[in-house]
């Protein structure tokens, strides 16, 4: 309490210690003048009225919080005045210490219930039309109780009230309705109302209350005439008045208070029939039988009040079981609504919540949408398990939601998909952004003992006028494609030309899955040669498309599309039979000059696809062909770790197929592959034999690869080859099997046969 504040209340409480000196020297007939009671009444009411009017000034209170406190301001004033009019009449009339004028006990009165139209003008948001109507009961009970009590034990000296009023039914009013003043100040209290101090008020009720036990003591001072009950009611009154509004005060701004879940039982009822029972009891009643009939009433009232006591106690512990049950019920929903908007591995946003917000932002704009995957993250399921994938996607989803701004939402669309909405950033700010999301997230970081660089490939696009997140998400996707085809690790943002792309890839990928029933495609075979003279060793099998309207289709184009699309798995089967019918004609053409390897490409999902290896072993077994002709030229990124892929190789080993391994270090190279898969050739790619004459890099990379594969016993073939200087430079450091346009080009079986087939003697 400051200063300002703090004075006014001291004051008050002096002036109350004074008079209740006062009163306390008149009961021990210290014989003092009636004057000295009256004169602190009005100071004090001065105070509680200056109080009460600073709390109703205070803007930073509720407007029906200020409203009240004026409101009481005002009844303190006018009970200023009305203690001037009671002290003169006090002091002037026949019975100075008693003497009160009707007009006086009409102030009084209305003094009361202008306090009650006060109270019942808060604000009512925590109480219902039930609340409403008990408030209305308990006051009835209230005015009848406090009328016969009163009416019973205080008017027995209605004589005296009459002589001094003119009759009594002035201070049995002033009582009924300081009862309801009460009540309507507990009932406040208890159901709050707006920014109304919940302290404030029971020092409001407390003043009441004391006010009106302390007023009802003036028919007992008869033999004190210079005392009057009103020197205890308007001190005590006031001060608690000044003491609330300080309360008020220090309370500032005061949130309502909600109800509580369990409903209080309301005490008034059953005060009033105890006292009307104990008041019963103690009348005189002059017959037996009257007596026997009050004490059975009381009985049987008792037991009533016992019995609804019970009822509402068990129905107390009914509806808390309710409560707890709803809390439970409420607690669940949150947990639904929550597991409907979140992913449930990374506990980020899902599609649908990143979809409804996408669609709030649509009508104001200026935003971008990033779509973001991972690129080989199916490797780290397969070589290290599902666990570590997880735990992964999960250190991502922290990377994220670490670089994001306040306003940002990620989200994971499903798998290895995240998507970001950037609200209110420029083009150039979006790239900055998105640059240090692609270099932060692709730090090393260690999960479960395996130390791993996440790489991150990135499509963007900015919306636009009439977008839906459907198209906008389509946008991003197409570009995080190509950004993965440019190689990954970067973003890239959509351009109108990659929908031409992709919609040409897509209608190329229509016609790659009827190529084979409108006879377009063809099998081809490239010789794999003996070093240094360029014998025959084997063949590899090439797939070659003649597209109706586009010509000679480029394998590195179709290839990849089919890998996207699925369509290999169709694809590959389709060439292995056209293979394995060659190798059968072959052998019955050529016979011992047969091809004795043919190489045959097998793509990872091909691996991967269930039934491969069964399909392949019955495949050779309805042709007869020994299944040691056939090599299975795979990548080394289909083998890498552990997994469906490597357990098909190694099942296609036992079945009698060969392995090769194919650009051997142009991927994520492993020597560890040499190990743990059944290799038996290994082959170089073109990008190390370029340069093998040189004195490059690449030479050196030639020469310890022969190096390892000769120390574990592994055939080498390089590939590309396209002069003799290559041939020459490569046979010299070990080589002793190459492919490439210096020996041949890829040609038809029908052409692999006229090569092999022996020339007579004497031709």
């Amino acid at each position: 309490m400051i200063a300002g504040q703090r004075t006014p209340v001291v004051a008050g409480g002096a002036l109350l210690a004074v008079s209740l000196g006062n009163f306390a020297a008149g009961l021990l007939g210290a014989g003092l003048h009636p004057v000295t009671g009256w004169l602190p009444l009005p100071v004090m009411a001065v105070l509680a009225a200056y109080a009460s009017w600073q709390v109703g000034r205070r803007t930073e209170l509720a407007a029906p919080t200020r409203r009240f406190w004026r409101h009481f301001a005002a009844c303190v004033g006018v009970l200023t005045v009305t203690l001037v009019l009671h002290a003169r009449d006090a002091l002037t009339g026949p019975a100075p210490h008693q003497r009160i004028s009707l007009p006086t006990t009409a102030l009084y009165l209305l003094l009361l219930l202008a306090l009650v139209w006060a109270l019942m003008r808060l604000p009512a948001e925590a109480r219902s039309r039930g609340d409403w109507a008990r408030f209305g009961f308990d006051a009835g009970i209230i005015l009848i109780t406090s009328g016969i009590l009163v009416w019973h034990f205080v008017l027995i000296h209605a004589e005296g009230w009459v002589a001094h009023t003119g009759s009594a039914a002035p201070l049995l009013g002033i009582v009924m309705i300081a009862s309801v003043s009460l009540i309507a100040f507990v009932k406040v209290a208890f159901t709050g109302a707006g920014g109304l101090d919940r302290g404030a008020v029971h020092l409001l009720s407390f003043g009441t209350a004391l006010a009106a036990a302390t007023g009802s003591l003036m028919p007992f001072l008869d033999e004190r005439p210079e005392l009057n009950s009103t020197f205890l009611a308007v001190p005590i009154a006031c001060f608690c008045a000044q003491l609330a509004a300080g309360r008020q005060l220090r309370a500032r701004v005061v949130a309502p208070v909600a109800r509580r879940g369990r409903q209080r039982v309301s005490v008034v009822p059953y005060l009033a029939v105890a006292g009307m029972d104990a008041m019963l009891l103690g009348t005189d009643i002059p017959s037996a039988e009257g007596r026997i009939v009050a004490v059975g009433t009381v009985a049987i009232t008792a037991l009533v009040v016992v019995r609804q006591v019970t009822a509402l106690r068990e129905n107390s512990r009914l509806l808390a079981t309710v409560d707890s049950n709803l809390s439970q019920l409420r607690a669940y929903q949150e947990q639904l609504a929550h597991q409907v908007r979140h992913d449930s591995l990374t506990e980020i946003a899902n599609r649908a919540s990143f979809e409804e917000q996408v669609t709030a932002r649509l009508a104001t704009g200026g935003f971008v949408v990033a779509l973001l995957d991972l690129d080989d993250f199916k490797t780290v399921n397969d070589r290290l398990g599902h666990g570590t994938g997880d735990a992964l996607l999960k250190a991502v989803s922290r990377r994220l939601l670490g670089l994001l701004r306040a306003g940002d939402t990620v989200a994971r669309l499903g798998g290895d998909e995240f998507t970001l909405l950037l609200p209110g950033l420029t083009d150039t700010e979006a790239a900055a952004l998105l640059r240090r999301v692609i270099t932060e997230v692709q730090e090393p970081l260690l999960i479960d003992g395996h130390e791993m660089t996440p790489r991150i490939s990135i499509g963007v696009t900015a919306a636009r006028p009439g977008d839906t997140p459907g198209e906008l998400l389509r946008r991003a996707d197409v570009a995080m494609y190509a950004a993965k085809n440019a190689g990954g690790g970067r973003s890239a943002w959509f351009d109108p030309a990659m929908d031409e792309r992709a919609d040409r890839d897509a209608r190329l990928g229509a016609d790659l899955r009827q190529a084979v029933a409108r006879g377009e495609l063809s099998v081809v075979y490239q010789p794999i040669v003996e070093l240094p003279d360029g014998r025959t060793a084997g063949v590899e099998a090439l797939v070659r498309w003649q597209h109706a309207v586009h010509g000679q289709v480029s394998p590195a184009v179709f290839i990849p599309l089919a890998e996207r699309s699925g369509a290999i798995i169709e694809l590959g089967r389709w060439i292995l039979e056209q293979v394995v019918a060659q190798v059968a004609d072959w052998d019955r053409t050529l016979g011992a000059d047969a091809p004795r390897r043919v190489s045959v490409n097998v793509s990872p999902r091909e691996l991967h696809e269930p039934g491969f290896v069964a399909g392949v072993a019955a495949l050779l077994a309805r042709a007869g062909v020994d299944p040691a002709r056939f090599t299975a030229e795979i990548t080394e990124t289909a083998v890498l770790g552990t997994g469906p892929g490597l357990e098909a190789v190694r099942a296609l080993h036992e079945l009698g197929l060969r392995v090769a391994l194919d650009d051997f270090g142009t991927g994520q190279s492993s020597l560890s592959l040499l190990v743990d898969c059944p290799v038996h050739v290994l082959k170089v790619d073109k990008s190390f034999v370029d340069g093998v004459t040189a004195g490059t890099a690449q030479a050196v990379i030639v020469d310890s690869l022969i190096a390892i594969t000769t120390g574990l016993r592994i055939e080498a073939v390089a590939e590309g080859v396209e002069t003799a200087a290559q041939a020459r430079r490569l046979y010299a450091a070990g080589y002793r099997y190459a492919q490439g346009f210096h020996f041949a080009r890829p040609m038809t079986g029908d052409d692999i046969t006229q090569l092999l087939t022996p020339v007579p003697l004497g031709a």
